[in-house]
């Protein structure tokens, strides 16, 4: 089943692997405060509304809503995507919590940073539970198993482009690091690839009854 997924989604699979394998060198070469900086210092007003805007396609309740939206068209995915939702959700929470309670955030970490870093105007920022990043789990999870479902197998790049976009706006916003959005994306496409494993053949079986 791997494989046809892989195949069936391969613009999807073959970009995101791009994407891992340019970010995972950035970050072989420079530290996470460079990258940081890279991000922090290519502002502009109109980037500023943009982010803060985008930021919340990875925010659960728009993926809840999703879900809501898929379950009245056809039961079994939209059961399909709650699951995605509650196993990335979970991994994230548990990573967040647990494992890492420690990891720190850009605002707490760099708060005695001598590097001016720019914040946006009355944006709530966070101090604490930097890894992984939860709305780049959630973005990821969400438009990879959209990209999945979509009988349109070329649209594959559209929904990565949207995912990679939330994760970047969490970097943008000062909210998280890269290595925050790298692993969130990571573990919300491989969530949405489990779930679709385990469920679609019996979304398919209902879609043959029908």
């Amino acid at each position: 089943m791997l494989p046809y997924l892989v195949r069936r989604n391969r613009d999807f699979f073959l970009l995101f692997a791009l994407l891992l394998g340019v970010v995972g060198v950035l970050q072989l070469r420079y530290t996470q405060e460079n990258l940081m900086q890279w991000v922090n210092s290519r502002n502009s007003p109109t980037a500023d509304v943009f982010f803060t805007y985008a930021t919340y396609f990875g925010d659960g309740v728009f993926f809840v809503v999703v879900c809501v939206i898929l379950l009245a068209f056809n039961r079994r995915v939209g059961a399909m995507a709650f699951a995605s939702f509650a196993l990335s959700s979970l991994t994230s929470l548990f990573l967040k919590v647990i494992v890492f309670p420690e990891r720190l955030r850009p605002l707490k970490f760099f708060e005695h940073s001598v590097y001016q870093y720019r914040i946006i105007k009355g944006l709530e920022i966070y101090s604490y539970n930097s890894f992984p990043s939860g709305h780049t789990t959630t973005a990821f999870a969400m438009f990879s198993l959209l990209a999945f479902i979509d009988n349109h197998r070329r649209r594959g790049w559209f929904y990565l482009a949207l995912a990679t976009l939330t994760g970047y706006s969490r970097v943008y916003l000062f909210q998280h690091f890269v290595e925050d959005a790298y692993v969130g994306s990571i573990i919300g496409t491989a969530s949405s690839v489990i779930v679709w494993l385990l469920l679609w053949r019996w979304v398919r079986a209902s879609e043959a009854t029908a």
